[in-house]
């Protein structure tokens, strides 16, 4: 009774977050999705529930698992949407012949950068606000996180529905109510990214330790702590 009360509760408070956030910005409010943990398809379901025409959105880095783009063509069919892709203004090969080939082997906060951190800020212009499934638990960079914050970095408000959800809880709600996810997740991959810096995870290890393996990198850097945080 108390998981059930304690999930009711979790859910309520993260439908409060988003109809509040959908009354705040009205038309000046996305979403992003990344299509590779289960927390983005539960904030998706919750956000599309409130407002069926919010605009989605993913970073797609050209890097992406299959399974991945399997995910958001299956999410486009089930809620009959269309989900904007976001790409780096340079392909892979383009940003091969720019940096040198496999940029991610040699220095992966400068590939993340120019993959997924200035998109994302060059997209988030046309908006006021945008919504993230990112979580506290996930992470130390991200154990401060706020419901809603002011984003430094991309100069608009970041709302954070999920922040005190626990991986419980989100495995929960995509039990409850059959979500789709990233058919990696059933194969040792936890948390899924690019394909060049994702890794399965071992037994024992945390459920981001199969990223940027070899590095000690834990955030690509568009979920960097403001300033005084």
């Amino acid at each position: 009774m108390a998981v059930t009360t304690a999930r009711s509760e979790a859910t309520a408070h993260a439908r409060a977050e988003i109809r509040s956030a959908l009354a705040a910005y009205p038309d000046r409010l996305t979403l992003s999705c990344s299509f590779g943990g289960p927390s983005g398809m539960v904030l998706l379901d919750l956000a599309l529930r409130e407002e069926p025409r919010l605009p989605v959105f993913v970073l797609d880095t050209g890097l992406l698992f299959a399974e991945s783009y399997a995910l958001l063509a299956a999410t486009e069919a089930h809620y009959g949407i269309r989900i904007e892709t976001v790409r780096p203004s340079r392909t892979v090969a383009e940003q091969a012949a720019d940096h040198g080939e496999a940029l991610w082997e040699r220095d992966p906060d400068r590939c993340c950068g120019l993959r997924k951190v200035e998109p994302l800020r060059r997209h988030l212009q046309a908006y006021d606000a945008w919504m993230t499934a990112v979580r506290r638990d996930q992470t130390a960079a991200r154990r401060a996180l706020a419901s809603r914050e002011w984003d430094f970095e991309n100069q608009v408000v970041k709302i954070v529905p999920l922040a005190d959800w626990s991986e419980e809880l989100v495995w929960a709600y995509v039990r409850e109510h059959g979500l789709r996810v990233n058919a990696l997740h059933d194969q040792g991959y936890p948390s899924v990214g690019c394909m060049t810096c994702t890794r399965r995870v071992r037994s024992g290890e945390s459920i981001r330790a199969g990223r940027w393996p070899g590095f000690i990198k834990t955030e690509c850097g568009i979920h960097a702590p403001s300033p005084g945080a």
